[in-house]
């Protein structure tokens, strides 16, 4: 299956967050952090080691573009890879940990005020507004992440594609925090 969300905006931070947003609520309580989870990260070792956990997978460099975000749980070709798309990268080496059958991508405002409150209220804005939230199985995925344009009518427009895949356990990666996330758009 391919999901496909247009016009999504990184909240004017270059970051976008990929991953089960209910499991870093369940991270947070467990590790006892303050409910905000931005200061956490950029204050101590806490956001290295849950990107390393598999827990999230935060994307630096994100300009302010409007995306076009694509899940690819197929084995169909990538839409970046295809010919009328202009690829700018492709990595891969990710992992992560799905426990509440969501993976979906959200901002680091959300880290701001990291409460059961705000996370439910995101969740349910995601669900009413089809936002970059998808449906999976529970466990282990290897996510390769594409960047680059793709046509979107008529127009070239920034975008991330995450193909999945099902794997039985954590691929041992070496998570570098320094990655750089950033498209160059040909339209903005």
């Amino acid at each position: 299956m391919k999901y496909k969300f247009t016009e999504v905006l990184n909240d004017l931070i270059n970051y976008f967050i990929l991953g089960d947003i209910l499991l870093l609520e369940k991270w947070k309580q467990s590790n006892n952090h303050s409910d905000n989870l931005a200061m956490e990260f950029t204050t101590n070792e806490s956001g290295d080691n849950v990107a390393l956990d598999g827990i999230i997978l935060p994307m630096v460099g994100i300009e302010n573009y409007p995306y076009t975000i694509i899940f690819n749980y197929s084995d169909d070709t990538p839409e970046l890879l295809k010919t009328d798309s202009r690829l700018q990268f492709r990595r891969d080496g990710f992992s992560l940990k799905v426990e509440n059958n969501i993976l979906m991508l959200f901002t680091w405002r959300i880290l701001e005020q990291f409460t059961n409150e705000r996370v439910h209220a995101l969740l349910n804005d995601y669900r009413q507004y089809n936002r970059p939230m998808i449906e999976v199985e529970n466990g282990w995925y290897s996510i390769e992440i594409f960047g680059g344009e793709t046509l979107q009518n008529s127009y070239y427009e920034p975008t991330f594609e995450f193909v999945l895949r099902k794997t039985e356990r954590k691929e041992s990666v070496e998570f570098d925090s320094n990655s750089n996330f950033t498209i160059e758009s040909s339209t903005y």
